[in-house]
Formats: C-alpha cells, sequence, structure tokens
C-alpha cells in the first residue's frame, strides 16, 4: 500500500487529512514539525510527503530542502494557506513536485497525491532500468563533437540527465546546439519508438498554440497528446505570451508524466522572471535541471574537429570535400572570429567553401570577409600563449601585411613583428 507521511502542527488538520486520504488506499503517518517529519522518513520508507509550510522550529520549506539532500528523489507536496502563491513558488523552486492552497478541494487533493505516486512509481521504474540506457547516452553524446572543456563538461552533463525524467531546460545563444542536445537526450532515454514532438513557440500563432498545446481544461492539446510516451521539445519559450503561460503550468500539473519536456531559450529566463516578464511558476517547473550549452567563442579549441565533421558532410562536384583542408593562416582566422551565430555560422561557413573550392586546400583569402573584420576579432594572446614564432607570421599573413593590425589582433607590440 502506498504511504504518505503528512506533516502538520494541528493535530485537527491532521485527522482531517487522514479521514479523507486513507479511503483512497493511501497508509498515512504524521509528524508535528519539520525536524520529527526529516527523522522518521530517514528511518521509514515513504512514498509521499504531504508538509505544511508555516510550522516551527523547521518549516515546510526548509524540511524539503532536507529531504532532498537526504533524498533527491523524495515527492513532496507542500500545504500553504497563503493568499498570494509566493510561498508555494518557493517551494517549486527547491524542488517540491507541487504546492496546494489552503482551503483545497478534496479532489484536487486525492488528484495531486495520486500524480504524486506516479511520479515515485516512475523513478522506481527509472532507477531499475537507468544501466541500459547507459551506453545509448554514450553513444548519443558522441554527436556533441569536440575535446574542450566546455564541451566536455555539457557532454558530462548529457549523459547525467539521459536516463533522468525531470524537465529540463537548455539555455544558449543562437546556434550553440540546443536542439541537437534535445535530441541527444530523447534518444539516449526513450525506447526507438518513443515520439519526439519539436514545437518552436516563436514560429507558431497564439491559435494554433491554444489548440496544440494547451487544449481544453488542461489536458493539453494535439501535440501534447503526440508527444505522449515520449518528449516534447519547446523551443524559444521566452517567446510564448504571458496569458499562454499561465494556461501552459495547467497542462503541466495535469500532464507532466505524459511525456518528458524539454525546453530551450536563447535569453536568461530567471532575468525575466525577475523583471515581471516571464511566469514565475511555470519557470521552476520547467527548470529543474538548467544546462547552459557555451558559446562557440569560448571552446574555440574544438574547431578544427568540427570543421572536419562539417567537411565530411558537405558535397563538392569535383573532389571528396572531406579531403579538404584549411592551412594554418586560415586557422587562426577562425579562432579569431567570434562567431556570432555559433555551430550553425560556422557550418554555413565550411559547407559554402568546401562546396565550392576548386583545390582541397583553403586558405584565409577563401573566408568570408566579415571573419578577418578587426572589430570581430578578440585579441590572440591566449591562443598564441606559449606558441612558436610562426604563428605570428601566419597571422600577419592573415592580416595581409599589416602589421600594425596584425599587433593590435595579437596584442603585443608591433616590434615584436618585425
Amino acid at each position: 500500500m502506498p504511504s504518505v507521511l503528512i506533516v502538520d502542527d494541528l493535530l485537527s488538520i491532521q485527522e482531517m487529512l487522514e479521514a479523507v486520504i486513507q479511503p483512497t488506499g493511501f497508509a498515512t503517518a504524521f509528524a508535528t514539525d519539520g525536524e520529527k517529519a526529516l527523522a522518521r522518513y530517514k528511518a521509514e520508507k515513504f512514498d509521499l510527503v504531504l508538509a505544511d509550510i508555516d510550522m516551527k522550529p523547521m518549516d515546510g520549506i526548509n524540511l524539503l530542502k532536507q529531504l532532498k539532500l537526504h533524498d533527491p528523489a523524495a515527492v513532496v507536496i507542500i500545504m500553504t494557506a497563503y493568499a498570494s502563491t509566493e510561498s508555494a513558488i518557493q517551494a517549486l523552486k527547491f524542488g517540491a513536485f507541487d504546492y496546494l492552497q489552503k482551503p483545497f478541494r478534496v479532489d484536487e487533493l486525492i488528484a495531486t497525491l495520486k500524480r504524486g505516486l506516479e511520479l515515485r512509481q516512475f523513478q522506481a521504474t527509472r532507477a531499475a532500468t537507468s544501466p541500459a540506457t547507459a551506453p545509448a547516452a554514450v553513444a548519443a553524446a558522441d554527436r556533441l563533437i569536440g575535446d574542450s572543456p566546455a564541451n566536455r563538461k555539457l557532454v558530462a552533463q548529457i549523459k547525467k540527465l539521459a536516463s533522468a525524467h525531470n524537465s529540463v531546460l537548455l539555455q544558449g545563444e543562437s546556434g550553440t546546439g540546443k536542439t541537437t542536445v534535445a535530441e541527444i537526450l530523447h534518444t539516449a532515454g526513450e525506447t526507438p519508438a518513443a515520439p519526439l514532438v519539436l514545437l518552436d513557440c516563436a514560429l507558431s500563432s497564439e491559435s494554433d498554440l491554444r489548440s496544440g498545446l494547451l487544449g481544453q481544461n488542461g489536458a493539453g492539446g494535439t501535440w501534447v497528446q503526440q508527444a505522449k510516451g515520449g518528449t516534447l521539445v519547446l523551443q524559444h519559450l521566452q517567446s510564448l505570451a504571458l496569458p499562454l503561460q499561465v494556461e501552459l503550468v495547467s497542462v503541466l500539473r495535469n500532464t507532466a508524466l505524459n511525456f518528458r519536456l524539454i525546453c530551450t531559450t536563447t535569453v536568461d529566463l530567471e532575468k525575466l522572471v525577475e523583471e515581471g516578464q516571464f511566469h514565475d511558476e511555470l519557470f521552476y517547473r520547467i527548470a529543474a535541471l538548467p544546462v547552459l550549452l557555451p558559446p562557440l567563442r569560448e571552446r574555440t579549441e574544438d574547431i578544427p574537429a568540427l570543421v572536419k565533421f562539417f567537411t565530411a558532410r558537405t558535397r563538392n562536384p569535383f573532389f571528396d570535400a572531406s579531403l579538404c583542408e584549411f592551412t594554418d593562416d586560415a586557422r587562426a582566422v577562425m579562432a579569431a572570429y567570434h562567431w556570432p551565430g555559433n555551430l550553425t555560422e560556422l557550418h554555413q561557413v565550411v559547407s559554402q567553401i568546401c562546396a565550392t573550392a576548386d583545390t582541397r586546400v583553403i586558405t584565409s583569402r577563401q573566408l568570408p570577409l566579415r571573419l578577418h573584420e578587426l572589430t570581430d576579432w578578440p585579441k590572440l594572446a591566449d591562443y598564441l600563449a606559449g606558441q612558436q614564432r610562426q604563428y605570428f607570421d601566419r597571422v600577419l599573413r592573415a592580416c595581409r601585411g599589416d602589421k600594425a593590425r596584425a599587433a593590435q589582433v595579437l596584442g603585443v607590440d608591433v616590434a615584436k613583428l618585425g
């Protein structure tokens, strides 16, 4: 029989909750404050914790924090009597499954408990099968090209998240590979037949979003139904209008276990929450597992491997484009450029050059002019640290013999260029 630990300092509330919960098939246990609840949870096994937020000496929020430290999979439902949702949002921020505002309806309470139990059972199933997903996670993460510290950190995160069912928030500039990471998480964490539904909030009309995403009475629309048993990816979530964000919260409360939710954004959503431009409860429901994708300018050492990857997927009518080689001066220019379009821009540059080149050797002169613009070049001092004099000469050639310009780009005195 599933069990729920009820934490409330009022005996009358305990008795009322026991009277309505036990007939639905839950075994109940009680604690009068957070400290006693924590000790009892550690000593016994409970599927759910239903805790009041206003208790002493340890309140519901601190109990939630301690429970999550002890058991990250703990399913905690917070009860609050406050008219505002501020305390409830705080609970979601620290990992609560859901919240109930007093006075709540009995059917709402039971429905929330049942959804919490479904999550607990789902977690147990995932834990039992997660070793089998590890090889898939490793293979899928191989799509993230590069051996830079930033990319290695990203790969390690993806491998950890592959078997989790929690919602994931992918943050990063345009072109950093958020859709690719979403596909990797889906491939590594689901069965091959599981559906993957991608929805771009920036390109969808309000009417389409209402019918496809929100549906009727918080049940979710056609896209949500199609994602059942798989993954729903909401791209450019920051583009979703505030009224629709509020309705999406209801959909997620009712359908959270039907699919894995992955959201992507190019902006700092937490900052938008602080500015009142993004719904706070929605943010804390989708940001359980945030991942920040690094821009290409912070992983320029990956450019040679990425170039090789992109050339292998380019077709040239005259020869095998995968045999294209970029000269040292071309690589120096590419490493110095700031790549505002990130991986997407690099892919476009490499594929366009290799598809139209009449020679396998690609020099800096064949690169787009914008890559040579001084205003786009950061200092190369770090890039060239410890390197031989030949690199100075190569960058000088990339600057077409302009010593003053090359010295400024390199961050060195012009006299060092001879």
